[in-house]
């Protein structure tokens, strides 16, 4: 074989080998980017579950808390600003404020032996407990996911190919401060 030929063959290799790692590369961003929007699907399903549920909820305490107006103003409100949310940040600052106001909605019950005892109302409490737990594993599936996307498009040498091919990293399911706080309730006027 001529020294031309082994060069020849010698490129086309490597070629090969440049074009199956944008290949595969390609194919991981592409893969681990759709277990992010599946998983953004998970959290979607729950939160708005959830936000079906609310209704219920409020709807069972109002019989007992009638003067309790601007709570279930707040939950109404945080309850709409979720179903409107477009994106997983604005969906995660609704979920903050609606998570907030079910902990007054509940703090408020508290107040209400009767209501406390009613079978509606523990039933409602225990399925939007159980939505909790499930959204709360759905968060953790989402944010998982979020980092193993944005560390591969962020690692050497895959970063050439995710910023050549416009792949950008993802917002992780973060609780606001507001969310981390305790509530507070207070009866007087």
């Amino acid at each position: 074989m001529s020294a031309g030929i082994i060069v020849l063959i010698v490129i086309l290799a490597i070629v090969a080998v440049v074009i199956l790692f944008i290949w595969s590369t390609y194919n991981g961003l592409v893969t681990l980017r759709q277990r992010v929007r599946e998983a953004w699907s998970g959290i979607d399903v729950q939160l708005k579950r959830r936000a079906s549920l609310v209704p219920n909820l409020v709807e069972t305490v109002k019989g007992y808390a009638a003067h309790e107006k601007t709570v279930f103003e707040n939950v109404t409100k945080a309850r709409s600003a979720l179903m409107s949310a477009t994106t997983p940040q604005q969906a995660a600052q609704a979920d903050n404020m609606l998570t907030g106001a079910l902990k007054t909605l509940f703090a408020v019950s508290e107040a209400y032996p009767d209501l406390k005892a009613n079978q509606n109302f523990l039933q409602l409490q225990g399925e939007l407990s159980d939505l909790e737990a499930k959204i709360a594993y759905a968060r953790q599936f989402y944010n998982t996911n979020v980092r193993d996307f944005n560390t591969r498009v962020q690692v050497f040498p895959a970063v050439l190919i995710a910023r050549n091919f416009g792949f950008k990293e993802e917002g992780y399911f973060e609780a606001e401060e507001a969310a981390r706080a305790d509530v507070k309730v207070s009866f007087s006027n």
